[in-house]
Parts: C-alpha cells; sequence; structure tokens
C-alpha cells in the first residue's frame, strides 16, 4: 500500500515548528535587516552584492545581524518535498502536453533531486475555437497551509539571490514566483541560464532582477517583488518546441552568499554573466 501525497505533507504543527526554528536560528530583527539589505540595493542597482552588506557596516560602524548562512526553501534531496508540489500543463485545458515529476536517488555521479520531465505538444485541443496556444509545461509547489504564525509564506527579503543547483536539457525554461500581490495572476519571472547542459551546475539569480508577468506578457508598471510574501517557486517551459524535455533539481535556496554553494557543489554564474 502507498500513501498518498496529502498524507506525506507536513501538518500544521510541523509546518509551525519549522517557522519557530527558523526564526530562532536567524536570531535578528527581520525590519531591521530589511531595511540594511534594501538600502544597499537602492544604492547600488546595477551592483548589489554581499559586499554591500559588510561595506555598510564598516562605513556605519554599526554591528547589525544579517543572515549569513542559506535559507532552504525547497529542498529535493529530501523526498518529501515533491509531495508538497504539483505539475501544469496545457493538459488541464484540453492539449496534449505532459509533465511529471519523480523523485531521484542520489547516486555516485549526483545528488538526490527531483526529476521534471514530459514532452512538450502544440496540437490545439479539438472542439475549443477560443484556444489559440498551446504548448507549456511547468511545476510549482502547492499552497501552504497555516502555521501558529498565520499563512505559510517565505520572507526573502533580506536576501540578494535564489540560487538553485540543477540539471538541464539545454531548453527554454524560466524560474517563476508568486506573491501575495494585488493581482493574483501576477508571476515574476527569470529565464534560467544553463552553461552546461546534462550536467549539475548552481546558479545565482538575483531577486531584484525578476521581471514582473502576466499571461505569459511582460506588464507594466514593473512593481518591486513583495519579498516578504512568497507563496509559490517553480518553473516553466514555454519555448513551444514539440518533444521530450527534462529538468533536474536538488535545491532552490536563498543567501546574500556565494560561498555557501561548497554545501551543494560547484560554483555557478549570476545573473550579471548572462547580460554581457
Amino acid at each position: 500500500m502507498r500513501p498518498s501525497n496529502c498524507l506525506l505533507e507536513p501538518g500544521f504543527f510541523r509546518r509551525s515548528l519549522g517557522e519557530f526554528q527558523r526564526f530562532a536560528k536567524l536570531g535578528m530583527t527581520p525590519s531591521l535587516d530589511r531595511a540594511l539589505v534594501r538600502s544597499c540595493v537602492i544604492r547600488r542597482r546595477d551592483r548589489h552584492t554581499a559586499d554591500d552588506l559588510h561595506s555598510y557596516v564598516a562605513t556605519t560602524l554599526e554591528s547589525i545581524r544579517v543572515p549569513m548562512t542559506p535559507y532552504h526553501l525547497l529542498d529535493f534531496t529530501d523526498p518529501e518535498t515533491i509531495t508538497i508540489c504539483k505539475t501544469m500543463s496545457d493538459a488541464d485545458m484540453g492539449g496534449f502536453s505532459k509533465a511529471q515529476l519523480d523523485q531521484v536517488p542520489a547516486t555516485g555521479s549526483g545528488p538526490a533531486h527531483m526529476r521534471f520531465h514530459g514532452s512538450i505538444s502544440i496540437d490545439l485541443p479539438p472542439n475549443r475555437p477560443h484556444i489559440q496556444r498551446s504548448g507549456y509545461a511547468a511545476w510549482r509547489n502547492k499552497d501552504r497551509g497555516p502555521t501558529l504564525f498565520g499563512k505559510s509564506l517565505w520572507d526573502v527579503d533580506p536576501y540578494l539571490y535564489l540560487a538553485l543547483r540543477f540539471k538541464s536539457d539545454g531548453r527554454k525554461y524560466f524560474v517563476n514566483v508568486q506573491t501575495e500581490s494585488i493581482v493574483h495572476t501576477d508571476i515574476h519571472q527569470h529565464r534560467l541560464y544553463s552553461r552546461r547542459p546534462r550536467e549539475w551546475e548552481t546558479v545565482f539569480l538575483r531577486w531584484a532582477d525578476f521581471v514582473r508577468t502576466n499571461h505569459g506578457e511582460v506588464v507594466e508598471p514593473q512593481n518591486e517583488m513583495m519579498r516578504q510574501k512568497v507563496r509559490t517557486l517553480g518553473i516553466g517551459l514555454t519555448d513551444r518546441v514539440p518533444g521530450p524535455f527534462e529538468l533536474c533539481v536538488a535545491n532552490m535556496w536563498t543567501t546574500n552568499r556565494m560561498d555557501d554553494v561548497d554545501a551543494y557543489g560547484d560554483g555557478g554564474p549570476t545573473s550579471d554573466s548572462f547580460k554581457k
């Protein structure tokens, strides 16, 4: 007998305990750290790195605690993480693309990870003339249940980077972030570039570089992401190229440092590396 995903998902008290442990581990005043990170971003939006945090403390002679350890968001080396995720594709509206999530154990050549795979079809569903476009697949975590501290949301505002440890087939993937924004259909996106297709690599994406979109289109004004209230993280494939796809993800975490990558593998480029 195989337990259902809903029975494997963390319960109310476990989620609450996880939040409490995170607050205790940070041991800081969130509003103060948030203001510090935000000031660094405003002063040097084109090159806001962890060095800004260090220089701020050095020039003001203030002793301010900033989170310098990684904050795990989705760790797929834990087999339970895949149970709180779901897939989406044009099949939800009658299309023919297929998407699936599988848990893959660790081997000598790679870590335990989640495998997102399937096939893309651009065939339109019959008898549905209002559907003019097809050919996409994506996954994201499910909306999490409440805790003693309120609704389960990620507060990534004290951090500069979203980091991913992944292995790609080289297709055009986007990282998708949903927040508690006024427009609930808004998604902030960033291209997930791969420099070594079919090999494990790590990339750091600046939160400030994510672009606000709605139904796949860039929208204005480009309001700042509500990083204090992140609901979901996921990755989508929208290149509309028919055929199979495969993307493996081991970890997604947020950080202010780029040297914490030793715990996950080799270092990787930042989003600036792809603007040259």
